[in-house]
């Protein structure tokens, strides 16, 4: 079912704020680099938040929820995800004031400058793999011009006190305290300002520190040298390469500077350098990342079942590699590996989660991915806050238990199928551990071999 109502409800207040002045050049950095990485309709949520502010004002009007369903014409449901993808982003964040009707602020978050967005090492990543290099270098050419040559010219401007005179002691007579207490702001209340977009979180426990510092040396760099910046950047590369922690290494020590300092521009080439030179010019992709070590349920261990065999298989695949293999071999289509990259990008789903959604999937639907139903699937489990294989797997199980009880019913009385957030289609999904899917088509039963370990 869906669970919106744990979290949200159309009764539930919120309102909108701004932190700083968002203007109009915003729009075009929002509707030329956001847009293609968060979709038209999340794009739209922002910009109606947006609208509920007054020209240089940072504070909206209280509204319920319901207000803005109908403002958009959505429900509940879409709203909450696509809110969640604006957190993900960085362009929202969110605070809760539980009480008799919960209280939301929304807090918009400026975006990124169109400089620090096409170098931020991430999202320029996927908003390159996003587009077609005519629109890439289409946008990027619209978001620059030409740099004045300083050397043609000589800088004569005025300085302030070539300009004005020094005060009089006569006009110094305020004390100090008198202009101090004039200048400051009443309690509550703030300058009305333009802040800097806040960086792209990225979770440090993708990573795992405690087994990089074990491989450092001090001999080598000290780890006084690994400020919190070069360690978010580090997980960062870490998340978009899928690097682990001995190529990390092998990266970090790579960008050492005269300094013994981490330079973090050398640290970025580096990464980009070691990761083209394994894969070739291709620059990463999400379908190409496998499940992290912390959500790995069977990492060191020894499968005891056929269960434990498929959950390792799964948490040790890419979903690339996965499509590759339900395809014989071949090459998956375009359409395909983008319906899994924006679930992967817009959910924020593990790789592991995303391997057990495709095979739910096809299962269901004869073989094929459709967007709509995996994206239903999707955001299902990102509100159900999937993380590991196992998980997935147990609550694509229960999906089918509740679907075969409902046919069951139906079977007896004709009722009429419960409201659920997953259509169900009448195709089994996950069998137990001791149990085959039946189906006799050749590929599915392919699938399932080699899922099931029975082919390399």
């Amino acid at each position: 079912m869906s669970e919106h109502w744990k979290e949200l409800l159309p009764i539930d207040d919120y309102i909108v704020r701004t932190n700083g002045i968002l203007q109009d050049f915003d729009r075009k950095v929002l509707t030329l680099l956001y847009q293609p990485l968060i979709g038209a309709l999340c794009y739209s949520l922002y910009m109606t938040l947006w609208s509920e502010i007054d020209v240089n004002r940072l504070w909206g009007d209280k509204n319920k929820h319901y207000h803005l369903m109908n403002l958009m014409q959505i429900n509940l449901d879409s709203i909450l995800n696509e809110r969640k993808k604006l957190e993900g982003i960085g362009l929202l964040k969110t605070y809760l004031k539980d009480g008799e009707t919960k209280t939301y602020i929304y807090e918009l978050q400026p975006p990124l400058s169109p400089e620090n967005f096409f170098n931020d090492g991430l999202l320029n990543i996927y908003f390159y793999n996003r587009l077609s290099k005519t629109s890439f270098n289409k946008i990027k050419h619209f978001f620059t011009d030409k740099s004045l040559n300083e050397s043609d010219y000589k800088d004569v401007t005025s300085s302030f006190t070539d300009v004005f005179m020094s005060l009089n002691p006569s006009e110094l007579k305020t004390s100090e305290n008198e202009l101090s207490n004039d200048l400051t702001v009443d309690n509550h209340n703030e300058f009305i300002i333009r802040n800097d977009a806040p960086d792209i979180f990225v979770s440090k426990d993708n990573f795992d520190f405690d087994l990089f510092f074990a491989g450092i040396s001090d001999s080598l760099i000290s780890l006084k040298a690994f400020n919190p910046k070069v360690r978010e950047v580090i997980a960062k590369l870490s998340f978009i390469y899928s690097f682990n922690t001995i190529e990390m290494k092998s990266i970090v020590l790579q960008a050492i500077d005269e300094k013994d300092e981490i330079n973090i521009e050398q640290l970025r080439k580096a990464a980009r350098d070691f990761y083209q030179f394994s894969h070739g010019e291709a620059l990463p992709r999400l379908v190409e990342r496998i499940q992290p070590l912390n959500y790995r349920t069977m990492n060191l261990k020894d499968p005891q079942n056929k269960e434990e065999q498929l959950i390792n298989q799964l948490e040790n695949i890419s979903p690339y590699q996965l499509l590759v293999s339900i395809s014989g071999g071949a090459e998956p289509s375009v359409s395909d590996l983008k319906i899994i990259e924006n679930v992967m990008f817009n959910q924020k789903l593990n790789p592991g989660v995303v391997n057990v959604l495709i095979y739910f999937v096809m299962l269901r639907s004869d073989m094929k991915l459709t967007k709509n139903y995996v994206d239903k699937v999707a955001s299902h489990w990102a509100r159900k806050k999937v993380k590991t294989v196992k998980e997935a797997m147990d609550l694509a199980k229960e999906e089918h238990r509740n679907y075969q009880e409902w046919a069951q019913l139906k079977r007896k009385n004709n009722s009429k199928f419960p409201s659920s957030s997953i259509e169900n289609d009448d195709v089994n999904s996950f069998s137990s551990s001791d149990e085959i899917v039946r189906d006799d088509h050749e590929l599915r039963k392919e699938l399932l071999d080699w899922l099931e370990g029975k082919k390399d």
